[in-house]
């Protein structure tokens, strides 16, 4: 089988027993695929907090230049911790292909 590029691995590509052994390297591998719920931002209810991006726990939620946020669904879980963060209940989970 032909070996990809990093940014093609997903963690199905990872051999077991495999390490992380290069400091950073963990980035060039996609942690969203396993992921069967996305979260989604109601920008009318959003007040630009920050809670769902100081609570993600995988760095998966990325403030963007209009000062809202939203998931990085190359890394995002779906562990819905940004949506029982969030003050306003501006984030909701919803099924992953909706």
């Amino acid at each position: 089988m032909p070996k990809k590029a990093p940014e093609e691995l997903t963690w199905r590509d990872l051999e077991i027993g495999c390490a992380v052994t290069e400091p950073g390297s963990a980035s060039e591998y996609k942690s969203g695929d396993w992921r069967s719920r996305q979260p989604i931002w109601d920008f009318t209810k959003c007040i630009k907090c920050g809670l769902c991006y100081t609570y993600c726990p995988d760095a998966a939620v990325n403030q963007r230049d209009d000062g809202y946020f939203e998931a990085n669904l190359y890394y995002c879980k779906g562990c819905s911790i940004c949506t029982q963060e969030c003050p306003t209940t501006a984030i909701h989970m919803i099924e992953e292909g909706e």
